[in-house]
């Protein structure tokens, strides 16, 4: 295995790793809620905890890694994370729980950013996109192995306290790991000061290549999230309003989760054939389509479409997430990818709450409605977006 794939490869595992451990808590918190008798705000508070930890703490996780090199950040991150699981099984009551998951959330941070940049320097140029949408796909991996274990376990008797517990030693070894591997691929080392000094010197600010360019994938990230976002957050309410039985209903997320898994992976390949543009056309008119369907077609073509619109809906990002490394100098990435996290995470919280006003203000449906027009904001965005890359294009052909 040459060096590039190796960085690729455990920068995967700890995608699948960190997603894992923040995926498996919808699991375990209705079982902490119980042994411990937390009411719907503390458990809410956890989760906020947990979620406002790892948003916050991105865009610094990348900063720092400009000086310190990603490596001994995202092996410190993992490691973190991986001792609040170990104090989590160990957990007696509402204030350890919520300090521990705030760690954890805090370790989890490093990892987005990080990975990435690892990997946008391992390839920077031909496979990037490729490359970053099986990293992608992984992370959606980790979230159904360790909800679904956790699961297991708790159904087949074992205490809240195993799956934690095993939780914590899996990142502690894969802290480990991150170490070795990347130790011997020579990815994401600290740079040495003098090279630090020389990069200053010949980037300033952000580095940011092309500034329209920059602003117009921001704006792609922020609508594609929150329409991520929007539309999970209420495709359940959607489909009980249309008269699909509440069992059938509730498993209208794991859908459109269960086509986004395998949409990750293909937009990553179609965006390295077809072009960055095409891919977010292609997938952003599809999402509105798809989502806009949902809303005329009989209800049980409309429960069966939802796979499908996950393909579009979440296969967008290994587009947008590849084009970042073409718009920054290589020794900005770090912090890049920091902001580019830090907009979704801030969409995460965001666009579920002025949906839910706009649902309560004028119905589910029309709700829907909006969520499946504005998407289609993002087709004049990457008109825009279009010349910065044709532009850069022409400049490395030169």
């Amino acid at each position: 295995m040459n060096k590039a794939k190796a960085s690729l490869a455990t920068c995967c595992a700890a995608h699948t790793l960190h997603d894992g451990l923040t995926d498996l808590l919808y699991v375990l918190l209705p079982v902490l809620a119980q042994a411990f008798g937390l009411s719907y705000a503390q458990v809410g508070l956890i989760r906020s905890a947990n979620k406002g930890a790892m948003a916050a703490l991105q865009l610094p996780a990348g900063l720092a890694a400009e000086r310190l090199g990603e490596r001994i950040l995202l092996a410190f991150g993992t490691a973190l994370a991986g001792a609040a699981f170990l104090g989590l099984g160990l957990a007696s009551g509402f204030y350890a729980i919520l300090l521990l998951l705030f760690v954890a959330g805090a370790g989890n941070a490093f990892q987005h950013p990080l990975s990435s940049s690892i990997i946008s320097n391992a390839y920077p140029s031909e496979g990037r996109r490729i490359a970053l949408g099986t990293y992608n796909f992984f992370g959606d991996v980790g979230k159904v192995a360790f909800a679904g274990a956790t699961s297991l376990m708790i159904v087949a008797g074992f205490g809240w306290q195993v799956p934690a517990l095993v939780s914590g030693v899996l990142a502690l070894a894969c802290a480990a790991a991150v170490l070795v591997v990347l130790g011997n691929t020579g990815a994401g080392a600290r740079p040495h000061a003098a090279a630090v000094h020389a990069a200053n010197q010949r980037v300033k600010g952000w580095g940011i290549r092309n500034r329209q360019g920059w602003y117009a994938l921001c704006a792609i990230e922020v609508i594609d999230n929150s329409t991520r976002n929007g539309f999970l957050t209420f495709v359940a309410f959607l489909m009980l309003a249309r008269g699909v039985p509440e069992g059938w209903a509730l498993m209208s997320v794991p859908l459109v989760a269960l086509g986004g898994t395998a949409g990750k992976l293909a937009c990553g390949f179609l965006a390295e054939r077809l072009g960055v543009i095409r891919t977010v056309v292609i997938t952003e008119i599809a999402t509105g389509i798809g989502i806009a369907l949902t809303l005329v077609l009989p209800p049980a073509a409309a429960y069966l479409l939802l796979p499908l619109i996950g393909v579009a809906l979440n296969g967008t990002s290994s587009a947008l997430y590849g084009t970042v490394g073409d718009l920054i100098e290589p020794e900005r990435v770090p912090r890049a990818f920091g902001l580019f996290y830090t907009l979704g995470s801030t969409c995460g919280v965001v666009a579920p709450l002025v949906y839910g006003l706009i649902g309560d203000a004028i119905g589910i449906k029309p709700t829907i409605a909006l969520v499946a027009a504005v998407v289609l904001i993002t087709l004049p965005l990457a008109l825009l977006l279009r010349p910065a890359l044709m532009s850069l294009r022409a400049v490395r052909a030169a």
